[in-house]
């Protein structure tokens, strides 16, 4: 199997991996099932690099039945040092414009439905999450956003709740009382997994 050192995770609107040269698909089988979709690896940059659709390509899959686990297992598997987390969210502050970009570096979780950890059933383990965001992959982040001219904001509190449906006008204006930044539906899970597999991860 073709291994990879970055993992890219598409969200909606990227199925696909512009610039990747020599792909390959590869479909990975992991204990906890099948991720959303089959891997293209390749190179990018003169990097390894291995892409996945969070959604499926085709975006078939809900934020509530993704199956996060399986998708974090099998970037591991690949070898995957760093992920690259790329998704659409909505902006709880009137700075945060269309086009632009957050790099958060803290989530608030609204979730209630999802499996976000590959503890359990005999294994016991806890791991440090105060800081969620790896900063390297958030400065590498920042640095290509910038260069390619997109304006990006270096920090920021991402809330993560459960889906499809939006939020109502109350929560969030609850939301905003916290001083969150911005809201989705599916990086938090990815992020704390990747934490317990050893995997840098920057949105």
């Amino acid at each position: 199997m073709q291994q990879a050192e970055i993992g890219i995770i598409g969200g909606s609107g990227l199925y696909t991996m512009p610039g990747l040269s020599n792909p390959q698909e590869v479909a990975v089988s992991t204990p906890f099932g099948d991720p959303s979709d089959t891997f293209v690896t390749g190179e990018l940059e003169g990097r390894h690099v291995a892409f996945l659709a969070r959604h499926g390509r085709g975006h078939r899959i809900l934020p509530s039945e993704l199956n996060f686990q399986a998708n974090i297992f099998a970037m591991k598997k690949l070898g995957v040092e760093r992920i690259i987390s790329v998704s659409a969210v909505g902006s709880l502050k009137l700075e945060h414009k269309p086009t632009e970009f957050v790099i958060p570096d803290q989530f608030i979780d609204r979730t209630f439905h999802r499996a976000s950890t590959f503890f359990g059933d005999g294994i016991v383990g806890h791991v440090s999450f105060g800081d969620p965001i790896c900063s390297t992959v958030a400065k590498a982040i920042q640095q290509g956003a910038e260069s390619s001219g997109v304006v990006t904001k270096q920090g920021g509190v991402y809330v993560c709740m459960e889906g499809p449906q939006f939020s109502t006008r109350a929560e969030s204006n609850l939301y905003r009382s916290w001083g969150a930044d911005i809201i989705g539906m599916t990086n938090l899970q990815e992020a704390k997994l990747a934490r317990e597999a050893e995997i840098c991860y920057g949105h």
